[in-house]
């Protein structure tokens, strides 16, 4: 079952995730609620749509923008509606 895991602890899990451009899109609900922080961050894909983002924050640690969803993705990107995929350079390990 593929992990989100972040300072050694786990902080999503999931055997339905979505793999897209290399990246696992969880669940929003196999996420831990209490790391997310919202955050300002925006960026737009051509083909996914506006992407919104999530810091992560737990134990005083804090990774900024470590975390993305689509919260409207365009058609062809459906798939990750209602899904949070984590980047690698925030400190995030993904086990699949």
């Amino acid at each position: 079952m593929p992990k989100a895991i972040w300072n050694d602890e786990v902080i999503a899990d999931s055997d339905d995730t979505v793999v897209l451009e290399g990246n696992h899109y969880f669940p929003l609900a196999s996420v831990r609620e209490d790391v997310l922080v919202p955050s300002e961050t925006h960026t737009v894909c051509p083909w996914k749509g506006k992407a919104s983002y999530y810091s992560l924050r737990a134990d005083g640690h804090t990774a900024a923008d470590a975390a993305w969803f689509y919260p409207d993705p365009k058609p062809d990107a459906s798939a990750v509606r209602d899904r949070v995929a984590f980047r690698g350079g925030g400190g995030v390990l993904i086990q699949a």
